[in-house]
C-alpha cells in the first residue's frame, strides 16, 4: 500500500452543514459522522475551524491531538479548539455523541453573557483536552446533549431555535466548568496571575509567528517580564520564554507531519528570516531537524497517554 501524499497545507474544514440545517451548532452520533463522511476522512489529520465536545459513550479509542495519542473509554470528554490538528481512530469499536458549533456562536460580549467568571466568548480554552466524566456526571451531561440534539430537529423559527441551543450550550459549558473548578487543587496561583496568563496564552497565539521574545508581550500586556514570567510558571509549570517556544514548536510539528510544505517555507511561515536558524532551532528543541521528524511516523512522536481514571 502507497503511503497517502501529504496535501501543499493541513487541511482545514470549516462549519458546512447541510442547505437543508439552518443552525450554527449541531449535535450527532460518531456512527453517524462514520456513515457521512468515512472513516478514511477521519483517520486524517484536519483543522477544524470551528468548536468540538466529544464524549465517548461506549468502548475505548484512543484519539490523536497534536501528537499527543489520548486514551478514552466511556465517559472521556475531549474539548477540540480551532487551529489544532487531530484525527479520529477507529482500530476498536467505539461511539460517543460529538458537540460541535462555530465560534461565534457563543456569547459574543460580556454585555449579552451572565458573568459567570469564564470567558466563554473566547472559545473552550479553558477546558482541559481531556476531561473524564464520574458515572452522575455522564448521565446529566449526556443527558444535557441528547436534549440539545432532540432540540435541533423541532420546527421553531431559526432565530429562536438559535437563543434554545445557545442557552443549552452555555449551561452544559458551565457545567463544565463548575466541575473542572471542583478539580482544580488550590494552589497559590492568584486570580491576577491566572487572567495575567491567559491574556499572555491569548496572545501568543495571535503572535507566535512574529514575535518570538517575551519582551514584545511584555509591553503589550503592560507589565515586567519577569511578572509575566512568574505567571506563566505558576499557571502553566515553564517559564514565558518556553511557553512561547513550545506554541512554536508545535506549528512547526504540525506543518512538517501534515503538510507537504517546503521547510524553507515553513521557517519563514513561522518568523525565522534565515531557514538555518529555524532547523538550528527545531534541533535544539527537538533533538533531531525538521526533516528527519517529517520522515517519522507521526504514531511515532509521542507515547500514548494513560487513560484518565473513574
Amino acid at each position: 500500500m502507497s503511503a497517502k501524499k501529504k496535501p501543499a497545507d493541513i487541511e482545514q474544514l470549516s462549519y458546512r452543514p447541510s442547505v437543508t440545517y439552518p443552525l450554527d451548532l449541531e449535535v450527532f452520533s460518531v456512527s453517524d459522522l462514520r456513515q457521512r463522511v468515512g472513516e478514511e476522512f477521519l483517520r486524517s489529520a484536519h483543522r477544524y475551524r470551528f468548536h468540538m465536545l466529544l464524549c465517548v459513550t461506549r468502548g475505548e479509542c484512543t484519539h490523536m491531538i497534536d501528537f499527543k495519542r489520548i486514551a478514552c473509554k466511556p465517559g472521556s470528554l475531549l474539548a477540540f479548539h480551532p487551529a489544532q490538528a487531530h484525527r479520529f481512530s477507529f482500530e476498536q469499536e467505539w461511539d460517543g455523541f460529538l458537540v460541535l458549533f462555530r465560534p461565534e456562536f457563543l456569547f459574543p460580549s460580556q454585555a449579552t453573557a451572565p458573568n459567570a467568571g469564564i470567558e466563554f466568548a473566547a472559545g473552550l480554552e479553558w477546558l482541559p483536552e481531556h476531561f473524564f466524566l464520574h458515572e452522575h456526571e455522564r448521565r446529566v451531561v449526556i443527558g444535557a446533549i441528547v436534549q440539545m440534539r432532540k432540540d435541533c430537529r423541532i420546527e421553531a423559527p431559526p432565530e429562536q431555535l438559535h437563543a434554545l441551543l445557545r442557552h443549552q450550550l452555555y449551561a452544559l459549558l458551565l457545567r463544565l466548568a463548575i466541575l473542572h473548578g471542583r478539580r482544580q487543587a488550590h494552589g497559590s496561583t492568584t486570580s491576577v496571575g491566572l487572567q495575567r496568563f491567559r491574556d499572555f496564552r491569548r496572545l501568543v497565539e495571535k503572535k507566535f509567528c512574529k514575535w518570538h521574545r517575551v519582551s514584545e508581550y511584555a509591553e503589550l500586556l503592560g507589565c515586567s517580564e519577569k511578572t509575566l514570567t512568574r505567571a506563566s510558571v505558576e499557571v502553566a509549570g515553564v517559564k514565558a520564554k518556553a511557553f512561547i517556544t513550545l506554541r512554536i514548536n508545535l506549528e512547526a510539528k504540525r506543518l512538517l507531519a501534515h503538510s507537504a510544505l517546503p521547510i524553507t517555507l515553513i521557517s519563514e511561515r513561522l518568523g525565522f528570516q534565515d531557514p538555518t536558524n529555524f532547523v538550528k532551532f527545531f534541533k535544539r528543541e527537538v533533538a533531531c531537524t525538521p526533516g528527519e521528524f517529517r520522515r517519522r511516523p507521526s504514531d511515532v512522536h509521542t507515547p500514548i497517554a494513560p487513560k484518565a481514571r473513574g
